[in-house]
């Protein structure tokens, strides 16, 4: 499944695994909320990561973090 969010003013893809238990909306709140909060407060490599953030994938109660180059990408937990 896929869903888009705007974040930084871009429209970013998500992917889902049909197992995820928790109702999309909640899982792409919780997504935004965490992802604002990252790019104030986070580490450089972090904040790096979401500079150039192309797509985000959703396994269980991790969010993968893909970026343009393949070194920045990261795992974020979502709970």
């Amino acid at each position: 499944m896929k869903a888009l969010i705007m974040f930084q003013n871009k429209p970013v893809p998500v992917y889902f695994t049909t197992e995820n238990k928790q109702p999309v909306q909640k899982v792409l709140k919780l997504l935004t909320s965490a992802l604002d909060h990252k790019i104030r407060n986070g580490k450089k490599a972090l904040q790096k990561c979401l500079n150039s953030l192309i797509s985000i994938e959703i396994e269980g109660s991790e969010a993968i973090l893909h970026s343009k180059s393949e070194n920045d990408s990261l795992a974020l937990s979502l709970f």
